[in-house]
């Protein structure tokens, strides 16, 4: 059974932010954004987490190993740096979609997204270290099956683009409605799913519902660990192992 710790972390008050006292170039908070989740990737990463940025006012982080003082520390180095602060809720489930609905609760009842009064949040309960074990988290590493060959190499960008995202789309909507699962895309054809105890049938049912809805061919590889830093690369390690061996799904 897996453990998942989930952090939804959430920009205070960003909308009025934008427009007070005038609405702010679009450059300019593209430029803060992609700035704010490149420092949290590395500060979450330092601490062997994973983060996603979702829309980049809101992002959601895999945290398993980061305690309260973590949490408190990275909320800190990015009100010093940043002319916005940002509030994080943190809950574990045995799926991470029952994790993330529970931060996200606790995260809703601190006050609204646009609520000025709300400031530098922290609320929730991190998985206390004797309860940890090193099957809590699983990751799964999908990736178009030659992507290069079949779309990069003979399409233009833009529709290149069209079908990855696509193939993304089909795969988060039934990862999540099936499997609880919250799947997220991490750049070029890759795309990261943070899962339950899922078993290779699994795996290879979403594959294949992919490729019935949108013609993407997949290939996942999955991992488990007692940190998401862990899962990662052995999910990486058994994607390479898919490509060499031409199959579909391998694990770890």
């Amino acid at each position: 059974m897996t453990n998942t710790q989930v952090t939804h972390i959430q920009i205070d008050n960003y909308g009025p932010w934008t427009v007070t006292p005038e609405p702010r170039r679009e450059v300019d908070l593209q430029t803060l954004q992609s700035r704010l989740y490149a420092d949290l990737a590395q500060l979450f990463g330092n601490r062997d987490g994973y983060i996603f940025f979702s829309r980049f006012d809101n992002m959601i982080a895999v945290t398993n190993g980061l305690d309260e003082a973590d949490h408190a520390l990275i909320q800190e180095s990015v009100g010093n740096r940043y002319p916005v602060t940002m509030s994080l809720s943190v809950a574990t489930g045995t799926t991470p979609v029952s994790a993330l609905g529970t931060a996200t609760e606790q995260l809703q009842a601190a006050g609204s997204a646009q609520d000025d009064g709300r400031r530098e949040v922290l609320r929730g309960q991190t998985i206390d270290e004797q309860f940890r074990t090193d099957t809590d988290v699983q990751l799964a590493h999908f990736d178009v099956d030659d992507a290069t060959g079949k779309y990069t190499d003979q399409l233009n960008e833009f529709d290149t683009f069209i079908q990855i995202e696509q193939g993304y789309a089909a795969l988060m909507k039934y990862m999540r409605e099936a499997y609880d699962s919250l799947s997220f895309f991490v750049g070029g054809d890759n795309v990261i799913a943070v899962c339950p105890d899922l078993d290779e049938a699994e795996y290879r049912d979403a594959c294949d519902h992919v490729r019935e809805a949108v013609d993407v061919e997949l290939k996942v590889g999955v991992g488990r660990g007692r940190t998401p830093a862990d899962a990662g690369m052995d999910a990486k390690h058994a994607l390479e192992e898919c490509r060499a061996d031409g199959v579909t799904v391998r694990f770890e």
